[in-house]
C-alpha cells in the first residue's frame, strides 16, 4: 500500500478549471504532507497551469492525460458512455485500477453520480448513494443528505441516510451522538406526504441513531440538527435557497455600511469581526460534498470552485480516508440490512 493517499483531480470539470483546480492543488502539498495528487485532464492545458509554480513538491503531483471534458449540458449517462476519454471517466477509472485513493470533481453532478454508482460502484447492502454537503449554521455545522443525487427514494433509504450522515458527522467532523432531523412542513408527527410519513416511522425505531423527529425548514440555520435527512428535491431546494439568501445578506449588508459616512466609519469598526462571522457561513471553508455509500470517497466540488474550494475537499478526503468511511457503513448499515432481511 502506498505511504500517500492518492488523490485523483478532475483537472477539467467546474467553471475555472483548469487554473483555479491545479492551483488548488499545488497549494494543498503544503497543507497535507501524506497526499499525491493525479491532476486528469488536458495535458498541456494542465502542465501549462503548473508552470506558473515552481516551490512545491513535483514528485508529488502527477499528471494524466483526458483529451475530452463531459458537457453539463448533455445528457449524464449518455457522456459518460460516450466520452470514456473524459477527465472524469479517466479520473474514475484510475481508482477502478487501484491507481488512485478517492476522486474529486467540480464538472456534472449527474455525470460524477453516474460514473461513482457505475464505475466506483455502491457499497453491496447499501440502496441509494445520496449526495452529503457540509452546511453552516448557527450551531456549527450540519450534514444535508439527499441534495442532488436521488429525487425519489423510498422511506426505508431515509433510513440508510441517517445511519450514513450519523458515522460521517461523528468520524469526520467529531459530532458525537449527532441529532437527525426529518425535513417536513411541520414538527407534528401526523405532518407530510405519505414518502415522509413513513420515513417518520422507520427512523423513530432504529436505535442506531439519535432522532428528534421532524424539523421544519426554517429551523435549518439556526442548527437544530446536525444530520437533516429529506429526498434530493428537498434538498436541492434547501441548498439553493441556502446558498442565495447567504449572497444576497452579503450584499446588503455591505451596501448598507457603505451609505453614509456613518456607515463606513461603523464598518470599519466591525469589519475584522464581521469577516469572521462571514467566514463561517462561506461554503468554500468546508469543501465539497461526497457521494455517501460508494466503496471509494468520491467528492463532488462545487461548479464555480476556486483554488480555495478545491483545498478544503482534498482535506475532507485525507479525514474521510483517515477514518476508514466505507468500511463502518460495511459492517454497521450494510450488513446489518442484510442480516435483518
Amino acid at each position: 500500500m502506498s505511504e500517500y493517499l492518492r488523490i485523483a483531480i478532475d483537472a477539467m470539470g467546474g467553471d475555472n478549471a483548469p487554473g483555479e483546480i491545479v492551483k488548488g492543488a499545488v497549494l494543498s502539498l503544503s497543507d497535507q504532507k501524506n497526499i499525491k495528487i493525479v491532476l486528469v485532464g488536458r495535458e498541456d492545458e494542465v502542465n501549462a497551469e503548473l508552470a506558473k509554480y515552481s516551490d512545491y513538491d513535483k514528485d508529488r503531483i502527477e499528471v494524466v492525460h483526458a483529451p475530452t471534458v463531459i458537457d453539463i449540458n448533455e445528457s449524464p449517462t449518455a457522456e459518460v458512455r460516450r466520452k470514456k476519454d473524459s477527465s472524469m471517466v479517466v479520473a474514475m477509472n484510475l481508482y477502478k485500477e487501484g491507481k488512485v485513493d478517492c476522486v474529486a470533481s467540480a464538472g456534472s453532478t449527474g455525470a460524477l453520480f453516474v460514473c461513482g454508482t457505475t464505475i466506483v460502484k455502491r457499497i453491496r447492502g447499501i440502496e441509494r448513494t445520496p449526495l452529503a454537503p457540509v452546511i453552516p449554521t448557527a450551531g456549527g455545522l450540519s450534514l444535508l443528505v439527499d441534495s442532488g443525487a436521488n429525487v425519489d427514494a423510498r422511506p426505508e433509504c431515509f433510513v440508510q441516510y441517517a445511519q450514513m450522515g450519523s458515522i460521517y458527522m461523528e468520524k469526520v467532523l467529531g459530532v458525537k451522538n449527532p441529532r437527525v432531523g426529518l425535513v417536513n412542513i411541520g414538527v407534528e408527527e401526523e405532518k407530510g406526504n405519505q414518502q415522509v410519513k413513513a420515513a417518520f416511522e422507520l427512523l423513530k425505531e432504529c436505535p442506531d441513531i439519535n432522532f428528534i423527529g421532524n424539523v421544519e425548514a426554517r429551523e435549518i440555520p439556526n442548527g437544530v440538527c446536525d444530520v437533516i435527512v429529506c429526498d434530493a428535491f428537498v434538498g436541492n431546494v434547501i441548498l439553493k435557497l441556502y446558498e442565495g439568501t447567504a449572497k444576497a445578506l452579503v450584499k446588503i449588508i455591505k451596501g448598507g455600511l457603505m451609505e453614509s459616512v456613518r456607515g463606513k466609519i461603523g464598518g470599519l469598526l466591525v469589519k475584522k469581526p464581521l469577516k469572521k462571522t462571514l467566514k463561517t457561513f462561506d461554503a468554500s471553508e468546508y469543501g465539497g460534498a461526497p457521494f455517501l455509500g460508494l466503496s471509494g470517497l468520491v467528492v463532488k466540488m462545487h461548479g464555480s470552485s476556486k483554488h480555495k474550494d478545491v483545498r478544503s475537499a482534498i482535506k475532507q478526503c485525507v479525514l474521510f480516508n483517515e477514518q476508514n468511511i466505507p468500511e463502518l457503513y460495511r459492517v454497521n448499515i450494510a450488513e446489518k440490512a442484510k442480516n435483518n432481511d
